[in-house]
């Protein structure tokens, strides 16, 4: 038996800005094999997967023992989408550098108090900043050194060539 699931997924590409390409997954019951087939520019492009490869000798079940379990992926997924929003990463970055006040992090990045703020906040609740009172002043800066790795092997990643 032959079953598909249909999608859309969107796409940057010179040709196409922005554009939305619709996808077929197929995945063929009796033979165990899978295809994903793609409309482009009135290509159609087709990638195949059959699970009855011998590219590997790979124990799969250990593999599958390891991976890392549901409720430390959703914490995983969250943190990747806290840091998916640009004046967040500029955020991170200047508090890498150095602790600073609300007031201060509106002149590095040229933004308003109540976004800044807002940005703070959010990213305090989810422990990627702390934050340290001194009279009146509120300093912030990361909470632990864990988040300064993770950007700094992102942009390790991203200048690799």
């Amino acid at each position: 038996m032959i079953c598909w699931n249909y999608f859309s997924v969107k796409c940057n590409s010179p040709i196409r800005s922005a554009a939305t390409i619709s996808c077929r997954l197929w995945y063929n019951e009796g033979h165990n094999n899978l295809w994903l087939v793609e409309q482009l520019d009135d290509k159609l492009i087709i990638e195949t997967c059959d699970d009855s490869c011998s590219g590997t000798q790979m124990d799969f079940k250990v593999v599958k023992e390891n991976l890392v379990d549901e409720s430390a992926a959703n914490a995983m997924a969250d943190l990747f989408k806290t840091l998916g929003d640009p004046t967040r990463v500029k955020i991170i970055h200047a508090l890498s550098q150095s602790e600073l006040c609300v007031h201060d992090l509106t002149q590095v990045l040229d933004m308003g108090q109540s976004a800044i703020s807002h940005q703070l906040r959010f990213l305090r609740n989810l422990r990627i900043v702390k934050r340290r009172k001194v009279g009146k002043t509120v300093f912030y800066s990361l909470d632990d050194d864990h988040v300064e790795q993770i950007f700094i092997q992102t942009l390790q990643h991203l200048r690799h060539d």
